[in-house]
């Protein structure tokens, strides 16, 4: 009966024991937690102040230098700028924390909600949440563009825009516009004036490039008091390279592809005191047949053919490469009789699929090269039609 009676005794002690253990009590009776939870949680507030220009609530705001993020006794941390879809505008801190201002201009007629976040030398955060909505333009632009959207077009094709109001801003409305291509290539652009910008890579397009043109100009202010509208990305594909060269002392064409001649066309170019410019020109318009009045182009009542087949346009000045039915088939090859444009046999109507100016019609794009040599005329104004390679790669860059 000894036995059984100290067995309970020895477990209450080793009870006892565990409880100590698992305590882990120092002698005023209190654990290791209780110790870590002796220092104190700093709950003061922030010493940093952070500022939000424009004021919380502010309308009709400027889209340009108007917005500005700082902070002081703090390092700015979170600054978070965006629109009703939810479009963040980019922006950078600077590198003592002090301040953000956007990359790029903001967004006409638009609500903007912004948060920003600053620490003190201590970590402790200071937050700022504001709204503001920029101005509403009373007059305003855009930029008509081309190739259009989804077309495939020659190595040859520029993006040209042209603006409906002259722009006395270039640099702001350039910054607002991003030309890119894959594979990737330096793309720069070249202003004609005040209302045209183009973009073209140094050299020719590669044949299978894809180029997106992103239009930034919402809110951008082109010239005082005369706003952007347009927010649209489009995007083109280049084609199979072709370059044709007119050679106006042999009187003939030949047709290069993709690096290899697979045509070589008789044609008949500018009489001698009608030359067709020398140069390199680019497709820009295709018309199966058109109406061609010397009235137009400054040759008074000297020609007016009401139906001109497969016509395409290598200048703004009147300068086409086309069909001609009217001069004897012998001049193809041997004469230079044009008013300025080159003309390659036809019928009339255009309707013989066999005749080279058809063959030619078929197989050319829009932005494909057409190179005149041997003229006895001057090189093509670069901006006369889409023809900026007749400028050097320094000057466009310049």
């Amino acid at each position: 009966m000894r036995g059984a009676t100290g067995l309970p005794a020895l477990a209450v002690g080793a009870l006892l024991l565990l409880v100590t253990a698992c305590g882990g009590g120092d002698a005023n009776g209190t654990g290791k937690d209780a110790k870590a939870g002796g220092v104190k949680e700093d709950t003061s507030a922030s010493q940093a102040v952070v500022t939000v220009a424009p004021k919380d609530g502010a309308d009709s705001v400027a889209t340009s230098g108007a917005l500005k993020v700082s902070a002081e006794q703090g390092k700015l941390t979170t600054v978070k700028v965006s629109d009703p879809k939810g479009g963040e505008v980019e922006g950078k801190i600077a590198a003592d924390g002090a301040s953000w201002v956007p990359d790029q201009h903001l967004a006409s007629a638009t609500k903007y909600k912004v948060h920003a976040v600053a620490k003190d030398t201590e970590g402790r955060e200071s937050a700022k949440d504001t709204t503001f909505t920029t101005l509403v333009p009373q007059n305003t632009f855009i930029g008509q563009y081309t190739p259009e959207d989804g077309s495939t077009v020659g190595v040859g094709m520029p993006v040209s825009i042209h603006f409906t109001r002259g722009i006395t801003d270039p640099q702001a409305v350039e910054k607002a516009i991003k030309v890119t291509a894959e594979p990737a290539v330096p793309v720069e652009g070249h202003w004609f004036g005040n209302d045209r910008l183009d973009f073209r890579p140094e050299e020719y397009w590669a044949a299978g490039t894809k180029v997106t043109v992103k239009l930034n100009l919402d809110g951008v202010e082109g010239r005082p008091g005369v706003y952007g509208k347009q927010a649209k990305t489009i995007s083109f594909t280049i084609g199979r390279s072709q370059v044709s060269t007119v050679d106006a002392s042999t009187h003939r064409m030949k047709v290069v592809r993709d690096g290899k001649q697979i045509k070589d066309i008789p044609i008949s170019a500018g009489a001698p005191a009608t030359t067709t410019y020398n140069g390199q020109m680019v497709i820009s318009e295709k018309l199966s047949v058109t109406r061609m009045n010397g009235d137009t182009v400054g040759f008074g009542g000297e020609y007016d053919i009401k139906d001109v087949p497969h016509a395409m346009r290598l200048s703004t000045s009147g300068t086409f490469i086309h069909g001609n039915y009217w001069g004897g088939s012998g001049i193809f090859g041997s004469a230079n009789t044009s008013h300025g444009c080159v003309g390659i046999q036809d019928v009339r109507g255009g309707g013989d699929s066999g005749m080279p100016a058809a063959w030619f019609f078929k197989n050319s794009l829009i932005g494909d090269v057409v190179v005149v040599k041997n003229s006895h005329d001057k090189t093509i104004s670069p901006d006369n039609g889409l023809n900026g390679w007749n400028m050097s790669w320094s000057d466009w860059t310049a």
